[in-house]
């Protein structure tokens, strides 16, 4: 059987959790056809991997590259740490949607973010537009896009501090549809930012839902990580199970001395909510 390319003699890590084996792997038109001790002359290109280790790429479930995929696709920096996947849109922060009349408000937001002496343009509105525009561009990696809930509502709302009326939060559960009908992923929340931080958990709840009906996910840089944490990770908890939508709890910690310990308690929160 020819390929067209054979790595030979890895330690070949296949992600299963069991030991490491030493092996040959063949791609034959893009994807790994044969694994094994394997005839190095039927392939086209052949990659001595002696002395490394052969596995899946990662994937980093808590990125924000997309706010420099505009201007270094390549991202050469993950792949070469073997990250081949990334998770964006986290802590309440994505590129879309867009309402021309909070534009400058999101641009400002997300400038902190970008390279030094860069301008951020966002020319879309919609989450499907924006995914249209990232088309072509030769992106290195492979993008999950989360919609961000903060975004979604300086779109609704610019970084008011209050609750959303009625007629508010119907603009945000559409634009939450509109994303995953676009290929979101799922919703993400940053309740230590503005305008994450003015949200109750209501809005949450009924934006979550919206995401739970496509199969997604709800990631949140959760509201505290310090003295706050327990009750941080129970408002996570509580989402979730009141949407009914798998939970990420992101940056999870105990921050100060006087927090030490309380993982503990949180990590038991999580396993006991799983159960």
């Amino acid at each position: 059987m020819s390929m067209d390319i054979a790595i030979v003699d890895g330690k070949i890590v296949n992600g299963s959790g069991s030991p490491w084996f030493r092996g040959d792997i063949g791609i034959t038109d893009g994807r790994i056809s044969r694994i094994g001790r394997l005839d190095r002359s039927k392939a086209t290109d052949v990659i001595d991997a002696k002395g490394l280790i052969v596995c899946p790429g990662f994937i980093d479930a808590h990125s924000h590259t997309d706010m420099i995929l505009r201007f270094n696709p390549r991202t050469e920096s993950t792949i070469r740490q073997g990250i081949t996947t990334m998770v964006v849109g986290n802590c309440g922060f994505s590129l879309a949607p867009v309402a021309p009349a909070h534009r400058s408000l999101l641009e400002r937001s997300l400038s902190q973010f970008i390279p030094r002496g860069a301008k951020i343009d966002l020319p879309w509105s919609t989450f499907d537009e924006y995914l249209e525009n990232g088309e072509g561009r030769g992106m290195a990696s492979n993008i999950a896009y989360l919609v961000g809930h903060g975004t979604v509502r300086t779109a609704v709302m610019g970084y008011e501090n209050c609750a959303p009326t009625a007629e508010e939060l119907e603009e945000m559960k559409e634009h939450v549809a509109e994303a995953m009908e676009a290929g979101a992923v799922g919703l993400s929340s940053g309740l230590i930012y503005p305008p994450g931080m003015y949200t109750e958990v209501g809005e949450l709840v009924a934006l979550a839902k919206v995401a739970a009906r496509y199969g997604g996910v709800y990631a949140s840089h959760i509201r505290g990580e310090g003295e706050t944490l327990l009750e941080a990770v129970k408002e996570a908890l509580k989402i979730g199970e009141e949407a009914g939508i798998p939970v990420q709890i992101a940056h999870h910690k105990a921050f100060g001395k006087a927090r030490w310990g309380d993982t503990a308690k949180t990590l038991k929160m999580m396993e006991d909510a799983r159960a």
